[in-house]
């Protein structure tokens, strides 16, 4: 990479757009490209999101788009997708005139289809149903053809390898089998360009491997793909090129093999990030919470554990393990069979969320937006959403005491937004995380369950969410940190509860853990 002398940014170093790995072998001249983004911006008031982006996409490639929540990427690919028009700027799909989608509906008509973080289809719908939803085939008369349905949808299932069949209601299917769904739709309209919007943010490594073996079979149809991934281990696994934006604007771009992780680091947030797990020594007080024998019918069993003050307790294990399931019960979303709890040496009964919090436990969900959120409403109104009754002045909302706790906690959380009413469907995932979190803030706890707190969001946004986690603890917190991601895990927490099929398998200190113990545990093995 090398130094552009008239910008404070690093770029890589100029070089003809990479080929396919085929073509380029043989030396042939790259393809035109299907895409062309040249000189878009974008802006709302008091916030620009997009300033004179590029980007270029060819058949058979994936360009991976990174850059921290915040950076514009949502933005761009709104654009992309019809939802957003460009301030200026101008889209061109193939060799085309520049075209300014006017819906959704255009731009899908033109080619371009994505498959977001979170699905967006129709649970008590089919399968078929699903993928030709806009375009179903009709008879003559005007009416959906079924029979050519079905036979459509079965032919695309088998493209992707799918283990279920055109008449499987969705709301049967798994995480993984709906974004089969996502990917046979966009193949049923013929998709040229395929935005892939963290696409495995929910899957387990297995279902991962299933993706990366679907994305070959879609390079290798000259389809070109759009890759938003905050995990660079896949960028580096499946992409071509990469473009990076930084507070809207775009700061590099360039073939993978000339960029090292490091590179990609410093260009998204604009500095080097040398300590992603910033763990505070802070002095581990008495038991504030004890759980003992906490079960349901058939997510997990027997779940035993102590938690203190100041203490950051891991739990770690595999998709299924039964790790959101357990905090859910001990929260109070679902009932328990069995099992106590303890605050504090006096037995709780929590039989509902708010018995969970008038006795100081907090819940950041892993589903923020599903659970943890109201996106229509605004960061004041969700802010404060969990702690309402402490704002009520003889049945009146007192509106400025509520502004200026949000004020308050957006502040210090580092919440970006244009006022503290703009509606929460508008923010970064990274910034509704942070209103989340201060949403159960605002309640005063005194136990605070994470679940998955930096799934979906980036490096920068990650450091700060564990900066800000070990500040809690210093305050005397205790906190119950859920991942899925061992590094987190090690990183963070004083002590690890692994978990394997719905039990805890193993206890370790934070000064024994070691990767091998963790995971063979994880995963059902003898290793100790």
């Amino acid at each position: 990479m090398t130094h552009n002398p008239n910008s404070k940014e690093i770029h890589a170093a100029p070089h003809p757009d990479p080929l396919p790995a085929e073509e380029a072998g043989r030396g042939k001249a790259p393809p035109p490209p299907v895409l062309t983004v040249r000189g878009v911006s974008k802006s709302f008031p008091g916030v620009r999101a997009l300033h004179k982006v590029d980007l270029t996409l060819r058949p058979g490639e994936v360009m991976a788009l990174i850059g921290e929540n915040g950076a514009g990427k949502s933005t761009l690919v709104k654009i992309l997708t019809g939802i957003y028009t460009p301030d200026e700027g101008e889209v061109r799909v193939g060799g085309g005139e520049p075209i300014a989608f006017a819906s959704p509906r255009e731009a899908w008509a033109a080619g371009i289809t994505a498959i977001h973080q979170e699905t967006v289809m129709f649970d008590d719908l089919s399968v078929a149903e699903n993928i030709f939803m806009g375009h179903m085939p009709l008879t003559p008369r005007g009416r959906v053809h079924w029979t050519a349905m079905r036979e459509r949808t079965s032919a695309l299932l088998k493209a992707v390898d799918a283990d279920f069949g055109p008449e499987t209601l969705l709301k049967r299917l798994g995480v993984a089998q709906k974004h089969l769904v996502e990917i046979a739709r966009a193949l049923s309209h013929d998709a040229r360009i395929i935005i892939m919007d963290e696409p495995t943010s929910a899957l387990s490594e297995r279902e991962i491997a299933d993706l990366y073996r679907i994305v070959a079979q879609l390079k290798a149809q000259g389809r070109a793909i759009l890759f938003i991934s905050h995990k660079f281990q896949e960028i580096f696994r499946i992409a071509d090129r990469w473009t990076c934006l930084r507070d809207g604007e775009q700061v590099g771009e360039g073939a993978i093999k000339d960029v090292t992780h490091a590179d990609l680091v410093r260009l998204m947030v604009g500095r080097p990030v040398d300590q992603a797990f910033p763990k505070r020594h802070v002095p581990i007080g008495e038991v504030v919470l004890e759980a003992s024998d906490l079960s349901n019918a058939s997510e997990f069993d027997g779940i035993s554990f102590s938690l203190r003050k100041g203490e950051i307790l891991g739990i770690y294990g595999l998709v299924g393990a039964g790790r959101s399931e357990a905090m859910q019960g001990l929260f109070g979303l679902t009932p328990l069979t069995r099992g106590t709890v303890r605050i504090a040496g006096k037995e709780t009964h929590i039989a509902s969320s708010g018995d969970a919090i008038a006795a100081g436990i907090a819940y950041v969900p892993e589903d923020r937006q599903g659970q943890g959120t109201v996106l229509p409403f605004g960061i004041r109104e969700n802010m404060t959403l969990a702690s309402l009754g402490d704002f009520v002045r003889r049945t009146i909302i007192d509106r400025g005491a509520e502004l200026a706790a949000t004020r308050g906690l957006g502040r210090r959380l580092a919440v970006k937004a244009a006022s503290w009413e703009q509606r929460l469907a508008e923010l970064s995932g990274g910034n509704q995380q942070k209103v989340v979190i201060g949403k159960w803030l605002a309640t005063k706890p005194r136990i605070l369950i994470l679940d998955e707190p930096t799934k979906g969001i980036d490096i920068g946004s990650k450091a700060a969410v564990h900066d800000f986690m070990g500040e809690l603890a210093g305050e005397g917190l205790a906190i119950i940190l859920v991942s899925s991601e061992l590094p987190e895990i090690m990183g963070m927490a004083d002590r690890i509860l692994v978990m394997h099929e719905g039990r805890i398998v193993k206890e370790v200190e934070r000064s024994a853990a070691t990767a091998e113990a963790i995971v063979s545990a994880a995963s059902g093995g003898t290793h100790q």
